[in-house]
């Protein structure tokens, strides 16, 4: 029996409601209409909510199918057989709750999804640790890992910096920003004077899944994210993930969804100019052009920036955007999909994270999670191994990358040496959001200074916990719920997990002279 979930509701770790919602109509004005640019997470949460309160929308997206960062698009091999190619594996963690939300549009008891057993991490320097079967629950969750790991024993606390390890525990969202922004994760990790088997398996994993690197990353950011993961949520690092492609999951029935409701979707159709004058916004495509009261602009921070450059009306409704870096991207991010010709053994994980490879971070075996995957294993004997590499050297091919994955992937199971190729699809990108120290009081919010004008994605700040899938979600929403409030129309709850770390009051007394 896990204990963990009612000793955390005793000590307050549950969903919280970040936002109750608003009261109002039940739809909108006639008129009432609003642009979503990006088809991913973020534009399709806001497309959402709008459509199913009858606003007239319209989204733009400028790849032919939807999806972002999760989506999956048709690609055939060479012996002719079609399979899906997605974009790099993502966990839809428990805490996701307006993510979530959204997906029971669709599917109210998320059939789609299947849990994921383990979250192992592999090393070729130390034994594989396992961190997904844990108690659900803070504290129990962390001190279980503490008694467990073999990285991190009971002499190794007494010589940690106990004091500098107090953030960690103590996350509160003005005062870990405040004091730690300006730090580097990297400097926060120094601190602590871990074991160095400790920071590989326990912390560095952790930090790099935000595709960013330590050097880099801010440790506010880190510590916020490890409060989000694993010190504030009732879930635990539990995840599931769909058994099928994302596109025939997620995107398919969303699209169908939101224009059964009234959304116009238009895929194929990258935005080159965006207007504004006293009626609102005009949005240009090569072929097309599009006007509305509204504007929310659901797109990477590279798409984003492309846009406020390009277009004098957004550089001047967004000043902040319009400098040079002012809303950087992370390094570039490496996803690698072999099709082997022979299988690993049969006693892997499904998906692992990986410690202190010069470029793999994560291993996921899709033949043993996906169906379409699975249905060619078991017609050829083969497997469909992905690797993932979150934040990479930049200049680097993607068919090099792949090749240095594939022998980091043999140094850790070594099987995989004999296991002939029979396809690959690589490719780099570098669309993720920087974190860059001191960077948190400059990142854009959900509200901009212009009339009607909202932005939403991974890389815009919320005033709760928030991260990855999850952030894209619930900005979308909060986008949605402005519009919705200049209408008069009852706005979309908005869920999240504990607010601040279980150790944030004592760290405030502390902290007061």
């Amino acid at each position: 029996m896990d204990l963990s979930r009612p000793v955390g509701r005793l000590l307050g770790v549950r969903p919280e409601l970040a936002d109750p919602g608003d009261p109002g109509a039940v739809r909108a004005p006639a008129g009432a209409a609003a642009i979503v640019v990006g088809g991913g997470i973020a534009g399709m949460s806001a497309a959402v909510v709008l459509a199913e309160r009858g606003v007239e929308v319209t989204l733009l997206e400028s790849r032919p199918w939807l999806g972002g960062r999760l989506a999956a698009w048709p690609d055939r091999l060479a012996d002719g057989t079609p399979q899906m190619v997605e974009h790099g594996f993502h966990a839809f963690f428990r805490q996701y709750y307006n993510w979530r939300a959204v997906l029971r549009r669709i599917d109210p008891e998320l059939d789609f999804l299947r849990p994921v057993p383990g979250y192992p991490v592999l090393s070729s320097d130390w034994p594989t640790e396992e961190f997904g079967r844990l108690p659900a629950a803070p504290p129990l969750n962390l001190l279980t890992l503490v008694a467990r790991s073999p990285s991190l024993r009971l002499r190794d606390l007494r010589t940690m910096d106990g004091q500098a390890a107090l953030p960690l525990l103590a996350y509160d969202p003005q005062r870990t920003f405040a004091e730690l922004d300006g730090m580097t994760a990297a400097d926060l990790l120094d601190s602590l004077r871990l074991p160095d088997r400790a920071r590989a398996m326990l912390f560095e994993v952790f930090s790099h899944s935000f595709f960013n690197l330590e050097r880099d990353y801010s440790a506010a950011e880190m510590v916020a994210n490890f409060h989000f993961y694993l010190l504030g949520n009732p879930e635990g690092l539990a995840f599931d993930a769909p058994y099928r492609d994302y596109d025939a999951a997620i995107w398919q029935p969303l699209a169908r969804y939101v224009e059964a409701r009234g959304a116009r979707l238009a895929t194929g159709q990258p935005v080159v100019a965006v207007e504004r004058d006293g009626a609102g916004w005009h949005v240009s495509t090569d072929n097309s052009g599009y006007a509305a009261p509204h504007l929310v602009l659901a797109v990477d921070p590279p798409a984003l920036t492309g846009l406020v450059d390009g277009s004098p009306t957004l550089a001047a409704a967004l000043p902040a955007l319009a400098a040079p870096g002012s809303f950087p991207a992370g390094p570039p991010y490496a996803v690698a999909r072999y099709w082997f010709g022979g299988d690993v053994r049969r006693d892997r994980p499904i998906f692992a994270g990986v410690s202190r490879q010069d470029t793999l971070d994560s291993v996921t075996l899709y033949h043993r999670l996906e169906s379409e995957a699975g249905r060619w294993a078991r017609r050829t004997g083969g497997s469909v191994i992905e690797l993932h590499a979150y934040a990479c050297e930049a200049g680097v091919p993607a068919e090099e990358l792949a090749e240095r994955m594939r022998r980091e992937l043999v140094a850790l199971w070594p099987e995989a040496a004999g296991l002939p190729v029979v396809e690959l699809r690589a490719r780099v990108e570098a669309q993720a959001p920087a974190f860059r120290p001191g960077g948190h009081p400059a990142r854009p919010a959900v509200r901009t200074d212009a009339a009607g004008l909202y932005l939403a994605g991974d890389g815009i700040q919320t005033a709760f916990p928030s991260a990855l899938m999850e952030r894209s979600a619930a900005t979308g929403i909060l986008a949605a719920n402005e519009i919705l409030r200049g209408y008069g129309v009852a706005t979309e709850p908005v869920r999240s997990i504990r607010p601040r770390g279980l150790l944030a009051d004592r760290a405030m007394a502390r902290s007061r002279p």
